[in-house]
């Protein structure tokens, strides 16, 4: 390794392992013993209840990477105590030895898991689970992290080029008061472990070195015995309230040097060691995870005794370990204490009050335990997501597939919607999250929602779909949306007239509406598909019409063998239909059936207000992103309502969702126009689709869920 900078190449370094338990010391046993080789039912019920956790690995290429993964408690999944796997988002599959920490919001503890990357299925990863154990509470209290932010410091201008003079990454470390910090050994260990100071947690020295202070610990000193051996290093940051990640990565060094370790004093008192980054990447960008975590939110921290007491856990790990030590007596002695009604409340307000006194010794002030009350100041927001699981993926043609979704957790609930509309799938495909727009082909009020996914050339998400989804595998729902539905019964005459995956939201309205034995409409579907074989719902089709005569009648159109459906085609069936007056015409397919359609219900005097149609719409490939985080100052008739961070990689939506903020929105994928918003001021790119007509443009209004500022920008949220 060459260091080019001066600071490097000055400051006096540790090097050996003599020197680093010198300096820092040497665990006592009671440390080590507290560390475990498998998850029991305490590590189980963490991962049930965490939203988010800090996730080092190292991709084939052996770049080293930090991020947080995540979204909702219970994301980990557990397959047996030494097996766990989660989505991980970002670039690169983990290759090889792995690490994380497991955040419970609210909670200063946090649990540390160790292992090796064994496989990839899509964006799952899959880790055998080698080491867990509770790291203690300091970082997270040092950090302030669950606690309302303080406002940021001043910037100051960062001397030299280099990574971290790069837009938005000097204004996040002067706010940020927390992060995530991974290193490897020369052999097949790893560990990422929480670091939190205040006011900042680490400090740019020149555009490409970072000062992080190395303050007293448990005297693992992991991070510093790795450094030793690799010296290569990765980190991600957070700052409090805001859903951006920053992510860095570069080649540290251990210091004692008096004069930096002065820089970084608390009260007089300097750290006994530093860590000195020589930065390679800096970059700063939205996270998933985190905006959906809900973390930031005093709402979603669980009250006294609703989580699990993670120091309590550390003594029953320490028990197993003594026991596996042949600890005898000792053990027993643990587990018998730890068995009295009262012990574990008292070893809660015993740590608290030694970590109290510890870090004000160490310099910080105003030290507190738990974190944000619920009266304090913050919005309180329902996440706009349902994770859900794939119960079932059923094969409908060779170009179609049905997804059964039920709640991911252990309670169920109904999926309440009006048959046609429909709902916005969020999943994390190649590491990155994609959301589309899909008709429910299910009839509603049941605890499974169908949602039926055909092919399409070149299609991120519908070619996840078909090829790396599978029983189990989590996603998350948003909705219901949409204007095209009817009620819970037809009228007297129900039109349906559709192509291909056009059926989808059909057969909700099919299936509603003849599960209704007292109903008495009837219903007439013209269906086009391409062959036989490509008839979505054929059988299914046919068997309710047979169990419905008189109320159900299919004409299917086979486009091989019929020739496409024109005009005239629509004219012949609606003619020789003679629907009744009132009856109402629905219509789902491409643009050029949707004009055949038109042009005859026209020509027929049949009333607009009777007839309703859906438009074939997805999601661009390439949705517009900010490239430098900006800020949004959200209003509603003038009032400034809340300010946020829009980070890169984020729409409008997605920073005021996560921020809490009352931002109108209901597909998220640009076809709705719920999402509408006035731009008062500011420059605005959006992407497609976007159904804003021409004259919404004219007036200033943009669509929230594809619009990316290009500078800061003002938008009025109050009705339009």
């Amino acid at each position: 390794m060459s260091w080019e900078n001066k600071t490097l190449l000055d400051a006096r370094r540790l090097t050996t392992a003599t020197q680093v338990e010198t300096l820092v010391g040497r665990p006592a046993a009671a440390v080590m013993l507290k560390q475990i080789s498998e998850l029991d039912e305490g590590c189980r019920t963490v991962l049930a209840r965490s939203p988010i956790a800090a996730f080092g690995y190292r991709d084939a290429d052996g770049t080293g990477r930090t991020t947080f993964v995540g979204g909702a408690p219970g994301f980990a999944r557990v397959h047996s105590p030494t097996r766990i796997s989660f989505p991980l988002p970002g670039p690169g599959a983990a290759d090889g030895p792995v690490s994380m920490f497991f955040l419970l919001p609210g909670v200063g503890e946090v649990l540390r898991v160790n292992g090796t990357a064994t496989r990839r299925r899509g964006a799952e990863t899959t880790v055998d689970v080698e080491q867990a154990y509770v790291h203690c509470a300091q970082a997270v209290l040092r950090s302030r992290l669950w606690q309302p932010p303080a406002p940021p410091g001043p910037l100051a201008e960062v001397p030299g080029d280099g990574p971290l003079s790069r837009p938005g990454v000097a204004e996040f470390l002067a706010a940020s008061p927390f992060l995530a910090l991974s290193s490897w050994d020369g052999g097949r260990g790893s560990d990422t472990s929480p670091r939190g100071d205040q006011p900042v947690v680490a400090r740019i020295l020149d555009g490409r070195t970072l000062l992080i202070p190395d303050r007293k610990g448990n005297k693992r000193a992991d991070t510093l015995h790795n450094l030793l051996e690799d010296d290569r290093i990765s980190l991600a940051a957070l700052v409090p309230g805001r859903s951006g990640v920053l992510h860095v990565r570069g080649r540290g060094v251990i210091t004692d040097e008096p004069a930096l370790l002065e820089t970084v004093a608390l009260r007089g008192m300097p750290p006994h060691a530093a860590l000195l980054i020589d930065v390679e990447h800096a970059e700063v960008t939205g996270n998933d995870a985190v905006a959906r975590s809900r973390m930031w939110n005093p709402e979603s921290h669980p009250g006294r005794g609703a989580a699990p007491d993670l120091m309590v856990m550390a003594s029953e790990h320490l028990a197993i370990g003594t026991a596996n030590a042949k600890g005898g007596p000792t053990a027993f002695l643990l587990r018998a204490i730890g068995a009295i009604p009262g012990v574990s409340r008292l070893l809660r307000l015993v740590m608290d009050r030694a970590y109290r006194s510890g870090l004000r010794k160490e310099g910080y002030d105003d030290v507190r335990t738990g974190g944000a009350r619920r009266d304090e100041p913050g919005t309180t927001v329902e996440s706009p997501l349902r994770e859900v699981r794939v119960t079932e993926v059923r094969r409908e043609t060779p170009s179609a597939v049905t997804l059964v979704l039920e709640d991911a957790g252990e309670r169920r609930a109904a999926f309440d919607f009006r048959p046609g509309q429909f709902f916005t799938l969020v999943a994390d495909v190649d590491g990155r999250p994609v959301r589309r727009a899909y008709s429910a082909s299910s009839a509603p009020g049941a605890e499974r929602l169908e949602i039926t996914v055909k092919q399409v050339a070149g299609g991120r998400f519908s070619t996840h779909a078909h090829r790396g989804i599978g029983v189990g595998d989590r996603l998350a729902v948003r909705g219901p949306s949409g204007t095209f539905h009817a009620g819970a019964r037809p009228p007297a005459d129900a039109v349906l007239v559709a192509a291909g995956s056009g059926i989808t939201p059909m057969m909700s309205m099919i299936r509603t509406w003849l599960a209704d034995r007292d109903g008495d409409g009837r219903i007439a579907l013209l269906y086009s598909s391409r062959a036989e074989e490509e008839i979505i719902f054929g059988d299914e089709l046919a068997r309710l019409a047979a169990s419905a005569p008189g109320r159900l009648t299919v004409t299917h159109v086979l486009t091989r063998r019929d020739g496409r459906l024109d005009a005239d085609g629509v004219r012949r069936w609606v003619t020789a239909l003679s629907p009744a007056a009132g009856a109402h015409y629905f219509v789902c397919g491409p643009e050029p059936l949707m004009e055949a359609v038109r042009q005859v219900l026209s020509a027929l005097d049949v009333p607009d207000a009777l007839v309703h149609h859906e438009r074939y719409t997805s999601a661009p490939e390439d949705a517009a992103v900010t490239t430098v985080p900006q800020k949004m100052i959200v209003e509603e008739d003038g009032r400034t309502i809340g300010t946020v961070v829009v980070e890169p990689g984020q729409t409008l939506l997605d920073a005021g969702l996560a921020a809490g903020l009352p931002m109108p929105y209901s597909c998220t994928v640009g076809t709705c126009g719920e999402c509408m918003v006035r731009l008062r001021g500011g420059e605005v790119t959006q992407g497609r689709p976007n159904c804003l007509t021409p004259e919404q443009r004219a007036d200033g209004y943009v669509l929230a869920c594809v619009g990316c500022p290009l500078s800061t920008v003002t938008v009025d949220v109050a009705g339009h």
